[in-house]
């Protein structure tokens, strides 16, 4: 075991703060990360909080404001479990990098991103009691900022984290203040005693060691909303922007990465060549309540490649072009024709080669198979 319980083969970027995520051989292992495998990412030092003496506050544009202790928390609201993926807005980095530097950011491998078991109570629910529904004349200008106690010298001024979503995502169900994390109550590193879940955000807003829930007009006013986590015109100068410039980030990004073979069995095969590519998708969604329904090689000239098979819901294997109706093909192979970037050590934000297709929740009854 590596610091704060985590697997011994954790690729580290930091201990202070403490930075790290899993091997692409260890997140391909499972769906459900296991929590020693799942990623860390922290900008200030971990606290370890006493859940006897914890409270959480609900103030701002509330009728009735709260403050709570877990048990209170626990014994007042229905306890819900919501299977989901927190995926760090810079995941994949270090392709990026590997094209042009950033400087001062961490070179994130395929690795901050992991799906868990989180079991607690619905923000709506908490908000409900505050007095705040999505019904409210002015719900559309409302967002909930988040505030925890770890302080980050990495902001500017130092302050504590914070961040915030509109009220529009606060109220929706899939939105927990989680106490466990699969099965088991949350350990220090992941947020304990409570933190939230944002399921489709940027890990960003999923704020850990949660001690504060603030309605108000616009988003929070924290350093890692109004100047962090934003993107900025390929020109801008980041250790010059200020709040508010460029363009906040929310709803994650379609991302997909080859986990196996894993970069060091690449060598310099640069096609999948026969062998069998395992695509690890991990709550995969273009924007806040879509979904990917269909995704498979692109086998060029505008062909589709085959329906791929999806293993639960994380895993999707990629076949040969001649199976037919769910059948297998006997020498399963993507060919000389299927684009791996990835393969080669090279990224984008997906890989030349996949498609997918992304259809609006009203839709999923109209799946619709691409020719």
């Amino acid at each position: 075991m590596t610091s704060w319980g985590k697997r011994a083969d954790m690729l580290v970027h930091e201990e202070a703060p403490f930075n790290a995520e899993p091997t692409s051989a260890a997140l391909a292992a499972s769906y459900l990360t296991p929590t020693d495998t799942f990623y860390s990412r922290n900008h200030g030092p971990i606290p370890t909080l006493d859940p006897a003496t914890w409270r959480l506050e609900v103030d701002g544009l509330v009728d009735r404001t709260l403050r709570l202790s877990l048990q209170e928390l626990k014994d007042s609201f229905e306890e819900h479990e919501v299977t989901a993926t927190v995926q760090c807005a810079g995941n994949r980095r270090a392709g990026l990098i590997a094209v042009r530097d950033i400087p001062g950011e961490d070179p994130w491998q395929d690795g901050a991103t992991s799906t868990a078991i989180w079991a607690g109570i619905r923000l709506t629910d908490v908000l409900a009691a505050a007095g705040v529904t999505q019904d409210d004349a002015a719900a559309d200008e409302l967002h909930v900022a988040f505030q925890a106690p770890d302080v980050s010298e990495l902001a500017r001024p130092s302050q504590a984290y914070g961040g915030s979503i509109p009220l529009t995502k606060a109220t929706r169900p899939e939105v927990l203040l989680a106490w466990s994390m699969n099965g088991e109550a949350l350990a220090p590193v992941h947020g304990a005693p409570l933190r939230v879940v944002v399921p489709g955000w940027i890990g960003a807003r999923s704020v850990k060691w949660l001690e504060r829930v603030t309605v108000r007009h616009g988003p929070s006013d924290n350093y890692f909303q109004s100047v962090a986590y934003r993107l900025l015109p390929p020109d801008a100068d980041p250790d010059a922007a200020g709040p508010g410039d460029g363009l906040s980030l929310g709803p994650i990004a379609l991302n997909s990465a080859i986990l196996s073979p894993c970069p060091s069995q690449h060598g310099q095969r640069r096609h999948c060549g026969g062998r069998r590519v395992r695509l690890r998708r991990r709550r995969t969604s273009c924007r806040a309540g879509r979904r990917v329904v269909r995704r498979g090689p692109d086998l060029g000239a505008g062909r589709p490649g085959p329906r791929p098979r999806a293993l639960g819901m994380a895993v999707v294997a990629c076949r040969g072009p001649r199976h037919r109706r769910g059948r297998r093909a006997r020498r399963p192979s993507l060919g000389r024709h299927c684009r791996c970037p990835a393969l080669g050590g090279r990224t984008a934000l997906e890989p030349q080669g996949i498609r997918q297709q992304l259809l609006p929740p009203s839709d999923g009854a109209r799946r619709r198979r691409l020719s």
